[in-house]
């Protein structure tokens, strides 16, 4: 176990294991870390003692014929990528922030960026976990084959769970062949919401499968050179001939712009250091009144919207979000506070049955795995 700056850095299981029964003995709360580039998500976390499991970190095992890897949690995901790509396969998951983040966290926080527009979230990239519990124990979940359907899926169960039901030390992941091309186009959309709302659903209906499909505010396509307008940048992949169709297709909605292929590393890269993060979620059918009203409520910074998905990003300095009681244009308990100093317990949250029967059941499922609420307590996810 290294100590640096405060932190503690679990090299092996065994030591991961040991720190958890050491709280446990001490009373004392833990704060789970992968790189520690993403403290500030989610609720603030008042610990003892904060692990790190970067240090445990490598391939564990890589089975190409199967499109099948186990790494350590501490892995970074451009290693997984470097790894993956001398057999032409990739892991398609693209969370925003460095590539030099780790697995396990990506996993443990649920993130996802683009790409789970034709892929899914974490929870369709996981096939099994390692995970150390609050009582100390090692359990073992899923499996290392894509099918694999015995018991309750608590793989599932632990993806998303920001660190408060365990913490993960081993991942298997699900990879995928990499497209044959590999294309990226930008086009630009009607600032008029008539007009705008009318492009989105003649996109929905296009005869294209895409892989990424995410709508720029100005600010940001003009960050990342994709135009000076709101921007639509798809992303085509496939064999040459579907995406030559594909682009075809794309091409009858407006004029299309290629993009630079390395335009999604530096969009996953783009947010600001200073800037507070916050996600909003509806139905894609009302994506165009979320993303006005968000584009409104950001006065200065970046907005992106995953058309696919409903979802709209805000990075800004200064959001002013800690009051939107009264605003329809979103559901209360939709908003997700992905970093920065957006205070999440002021924003409203909704109190009906519906949100009393899944916080009884999140205290239900947290007690079965962390009766002495040891691990990131306080954190999203968790339920005092």
């Amino acid at each position: 176990m290294n100590v640096q700056t405060g932190h503690l850095h679990a090299c092996t299981v065994t030591e991961v294991r040991e720190e958890v029964r050491t709280a446990l003995r001490r009373d004392e709360s833990i704060r789970v870390a992968g790189s520690g580039t993403w403290m500030d998500a989610g609720r603030p976390v008042s610990a003892e003692r904060v692990l790190s499991v970067a240090s445990l970190n490598g391939v564990v095992n890589y089975e190409p014929g199967d499109f099948t890897i186990t790494v350590r949690a501490g892995t970074e995901l451009q290693l997984i990528a470097d790894t993956a790509a001398k057999e032409r396969q990739w892991l398609p998951l693209d969370p925003f922030g460095s590539p030099t983040g780790t697995v396990g966290a990506t996993i443990a926080t649920g993130s996802f960026g683009p790409l789970a527009h034709a892929f899914g979230s974490p929870r369709d990239h996981v096939l099994g976990l390692r995970v150390v519990t609050g009582t100390g124990n090692l359990l073992i979940v899923g499996g290392r084959v894509v099918k694999n359907v015995a018991g309750f899926d608590l793989t599932r169960l632990f993806t998303g769970s920001w660190g408060t039901l365990g913490i993960i030390t081993e991942a298997t992941l699900r990879l995928r062949a990499l497209p044959e091309v590999d294309e990226s186009y930008a086009l630009t959309v009607d600032s008029d919401p008539q007009a705008m709302d009318a492009q989105l659903r003649a996109l929905s209906t296009a005869p294209i499968a895409p892989y990424a499909v995410e709508l720029l505010n100005p600010a940001l396509a003009k960050r990342l050179d994709a135009g000076t307008d709101t921007t639509l940048l798809v992303r085509l992949c496939g064999n040459a001939e579907s995406v030559r169709a594909q682009r075809s297709a794309l091409s009858r909605l407006n004029t299309v712009r290629p993009a630079d292929p390395r335009i999604w590393n530096t969009f996953a890269e783009c947010e600001p250091a200073d800037a507070s993060v916050i996600r909003f979620a509806r139905r894609p059918s009302h994506l165009g009144d979320l993303w006005r009203n968000a584009v409104r409520r950001t006065a200065s910074g970046f907005v992106h919207a995953s058309v696919g998905r409903g979802i709209v990003r805000c990075m800004a300095s200064d959001t002013g979000w800690d009051d939107l009681t009264g605003e329809a244009w979103w559901a209360p308990g939709s908003a997700i506070v992905e970093r920065g100093a957006v205070a999440p317990h002021r924003l409203p949250v909704p109190q009906n049955a519906s949100a009393a029967a899944r916080a009884r059941i999140s205290r239900g499922v947290k007690s079965v795995f962390d009766p002495s609420n040891i691990l990131n307590p306080g954190i999203m996810g968790d339920v005092q």
